[in-house]
């Protein structure tokens, strides 16, 4: 029997930032994943710190923002991978109202950081720009896919990832308080599955609800970006000439297949806001991991406690999931309580 501190299952944003908590505090772990499609991997990676289209900053905005700076470029040095870049956030303005309450925005001591409080002074582009644009500041891009392959094969040439699927059938309950899983014993399994979550017989009752999202990658060599732009969706530099656009939202699929109606709607966007030719490279598709009411689900299990929840970061996985995990590796090794917004306690009849 071999025994470690925790089973980790699921290898997207959320897993891997709790199995970096866990290397920084020297704790052991082995990962499941089955390299399932997952909303990770498809993820844009851009950290914009400003909801753009109210205006506000996202619960704890400010602090994850940092911490989510912070570790990305922590373990890209680590795993010798050049996967941060500083990428400003060009806001187009919709209407003269739209510009106004920009700049109401940057009046406040919370946005005043993020928000530049001019109007973005550029030579012409292909994008069309009416009504002007604001610039989002210290907003940066994760090379998402890259990152999660490198550490999951430093995981791999450690012995601590196994490429298959979890099988929830094989989990054991120990009289000691441990959990036991294909012979392999630990102190708890860290659950990290996003919308996987709904094949968990322990928590699928919670109300992750997920919604489809879609992008294309476009190649068109006269756009010339190195920013990315936001109106109704954004267009993000990839290099080479290549950009990805999107993403949509669809509540009532729960698939990572692409469709045409996704692509048509992209590609509606893109006429009526490129001033320029594009080449449709590729589309692809993920499903989020939201919930009802917009947090996320972290937490033991109320009458399992080994079996704890890492889940619904939703549409800003890339900017919560080092914090999110901070609170929880704190919870479970300190007994520090979560906060009632974000603890899975807070659904007491889903179980």
């Amino acid at each position: 029997m071999k025994t470690v501190d925790y089973i980790v299952v699921g290898f997207g944003l959320a897993g891997m930032a709790f199995c970096d908590q866990l290397e920084q505090h020297q704790k052991s772990f082995v990962v499941y994943d089955a390299d399932f499609p997952a909303a990770s991997k498809v993820a844009a990676g851009l950290i914009n710190p400003v909801i753009l289209k109210r205006y506000t900053i996202p619960w704890k905005g400010e602090q994850q923002f940092d911490k989510a700076l912070s570790y990305f470029k922590r373990i890209s040095a680590a795993l010798r991978v050049d996967a941060v870049d500083a990428m400003p956030v060009h806001k187009v303005f919709s209407s003269a109202e739209d510009q106004n309450n920009w700049f109401e925005a940057t009046d406040k001591p919370i946005l005043n950081r993020f928000l530049k409080d001019d109007l973005v002074r550029s030579s012409p582009e292909p994008v069309k720009a009416e009504y002007g644009k604001g610039e989002v500041l210290e907003s940066v891009r994760i090379r998402i896919p890259q990152l999660l392959e490198t550490y999951a094969e430093k995981l791999k040439d450690q012995g601590r990832f196994v490429a298959e699927p979890f099988e929830y059938d094989a989990i054991a309950f120990e009289e000691n308080q441990t959990v036991t899983y294909k012979g392999i014993n630990a102190r708890a399994i860290i659950f990290a599955e996003g919308f996987g979550l709904k094949n968990n017989p322990y928590f699928n009752k919670l109300p992750l609800v997920g919604n489809k999202g879609e992008y294309l990658i476009i190649k068109a060599p006269e756009l010339q970006l190195k920013q990315a732009s936001k109106s109704t969706f954004f267009i993000i530099p990839l290099g080479d000439d290549l950009y990805k656009v999107g993403a949509t939202f669809n509540w009532a699929e729960k698939d990572s297949k692409t469709t045409t109606a996704a692509r048509e709607e992209l590609q509606a966007y893109l006429s009526k806001i490129l001033l320029c030719d594009y080449e449709l490279v590729d589309q692809e598709a993920g499903v989020r991991p939201t919930t009802g009411d917009r947090r996320p689900l972290l937490g033991r299990h109320p009458n399992y406690p080994q079996l704890v929840l890492l889940n619904g970061l939703g549409t800003r996985g890339t900017m919560m999931s080092p914090y999110l995990s901070e609170l929880l590796y704190n919870h479970l090794e300190n007994d520090i309580p979560l906060d009632d917004t974000v603890s899975i306690s807070r659904f007491p009849k889903k179980f």
